[in-house]
């Protein structure tokens, strides 16, 4: 029987935090500036220059910990992390080091935040993934590569960076997958990044290992550095597991290094043999004095926001959705505003959640479109389910109403509806009569129902509608026609 091997991950996620300023100095932060347009001599590492702590991102970083359940540290510092390398102005980064701002925690994986097409295999559900730390520093600046030089912009430079470190608890590219989507979501909830990894918002380096099952040595630490997708994630791990299987099984022996995953190819190459803590020369930076926690701690927890996992459990509890639809909504912070204010007051909620997350979201598929660009306010949703539920209108008419309303921005699902002649009947004496008329004319249909065979009642509710041009209520029609039937 051939050997089983384990893979072990573990990842160390990068967050610009969204400040207006850098880490140590004013410079603003903004993407997509002019290069080089964002800067001074503090965040260029000029000589003489002293750097000025961000109270703001400490206070964020601090927040994110209570989010993910961490334990804010009473005192931490900043310390010199030495290198050398073109996008590091002072060749060294402030950063920290053996006193972080934050320490353990774990961040959970729901059901929703798996790949789709892994989410009815979810080996370990509700796993929470164990971190170490996180820890403030400022970012470096960014690289452009071009046919035959580099260019360097410095206004990424200083930018509020979180590093979020897990625990090598994460068993699967899905779990990764779950574990970026999940922290990407709970982020954007506490309003302390963008998290948009195509602007570098969000930055990722995967350490992965394999050993052979029943081993309880991890075996050798390979990182893939500087992902920006969590798909790109996914892929890269799964491949780096069956590369690294490979070479160990074959007999192999592999090196710890770090390597990169180019997306195109879809292979990791190698870049650099990994350094170790030591080659960095970390020391406590002069410039800076230790961070007492306790004088922002009390602004920090008012700050703390209802999380997903509890938006899911009151979206069930308060508007009676199922799980899986409360798990889909608190998935997307902007989706989850826009139900709320579309749901209040309504009275059946649960057949907003529906249309907002059938109709809705595939008309915004269709059109390219994201939920903040809906051309269809909450509250008009809530008036087209209203006429719905109020049998003004059918459920069909209610699918052309809403065609209408997504065509034309601002207008009422009542305008609308009146415009197209689209008025349901439930008048009862009007209904009454025309399902005399359809009941003469189908005696066949109306001797077989009688004598047992009910399904023969759908017939002749076609027939009412037919006959009503679709405008009768479908509810007293079925109301009349049972009880003439039984008579």
């Amino acid at each position: 029987m051939a050997q089983k091997y384990i893979a072990t991950i573990g990842l160390e996620v990068h967050v610009q935090l969204r400040t207006r300023s850098k880490m140590f100095c004013a410079c603003p932060v903004e993407y997509g500036s002019e290069p080089n347009s964002h800067t001074c001599p503090i965040c260029l590492g000029l000589p003489g220059s002293l750097p000025v702590m961000n109270e703001e991102a400490l206070k964020m970083t601090a927040l994110t910990g209570l989010m993910l359940g961490c334990q804010v540290a009473e005192v931490c510092k900043f310390d010199r992390k030495n290198y050398f390398y073109p996008d590091m102005p002072k060749n060294y980064q402030i950063s920290q080091y053996d006193m972080p701002i934050c320490l353990g925690g774990g961040v959970p994986l729901p059901e929703m935040a798996y790949p789709k097409d892994a989410q009815k295999t979810i080996a370990q559900p509700d796993k929470v993934v164990k971190l170490v730390r996180i820890h403030l520093e400022e970012d470096v600046a960014k690289s452009f590569h071009f046919e035959t030089s580099t260019g360097i912009d410095f206004n990424r430079a200083g930018t509020p960076l979180m590093e979020i470190v897990s625990e090598p608890d994460i068993d699967s590219p899905e779990e990764a997958f779950a574990y970026l989507s999940s922290l990407k979501q709970i982020l954007e909830y506490g309003d302390v990044s963008y998290a948009d990894m195509e602007k570098g918002q969000l930055r990722c380096d995967c350490n992965v290992s394999v050993r052979p099952e029943g081993q309880a040595e991890l075996g050798t630490k390979i990182e893939i550095k500087n992902m920006n997708t969590i798909s790109g994630v996914r892929r890269a791990l799964a491949y780096e597991i069956e590369r690294q299987t490979s070479v160990v099984s074959g007999g192999g022996k592999l090196v710890q290094e770090t390597r990169r995953w180019d997306e195109s190819a879809g292979q990791t190459f190698s870049m650099r043999i990994k350094e170790l803590a030591h080659d960095y020369r970390y020391f406590p930076d002069p410039d800076l004095m230790p961070v007492r926690t306790a004088e922002f701690m009390p602004d920090v927890r008012k700050r703390v926001p209802e999380l997903p996992a509890q938006k899911r459990e009151r979206f069930v509890s308060s508007y009676g959705v199922s799980d899986y639809n409360a798990g889909v909504l608190a998935s997307d912070l902007a989706l989850s505003q826009y139900y709320e204010r579309a749901a209040k007051g309504a009275a059946k909620p649960k057949q907003v959640a529906n249309w907002v997350l059938n109709d809705l979201q595939s008309a915004l598929k269709t059109a390219g479109l994201g939920i903040a660009e809906c051309p269809i306010v909450p509250e008009a949703l809530n008036g087209l389910v209203g006429l719905i539920e109020d049998g003004k209108i059918s459920s069909t008419q209610g699918k052309e109403v809403f065609a209408g309303m997504f065509a034309a921005p601002g207008r009422s699902a009542g305008d609308i509806a009146e415009e197209k002649g689209l008025k349901q009947e439930s008048d009862t004496g009007a209904i009454e009569a025309i399902c005399d008329q359809v009941l003469a004319a189908n005696p066949k249909p109306v001797a077989e129902y009688k004598a047992g065979k009910t399904a023969s009642i759908n017939f002749l509710k076609g027939q009412v509608m037919k006959l009503s041009q679709g405008k009768a209520n479908p509810n007293i029609v079925a109301e009349v026609l049972a009880r003439k039937l039984a008579q």
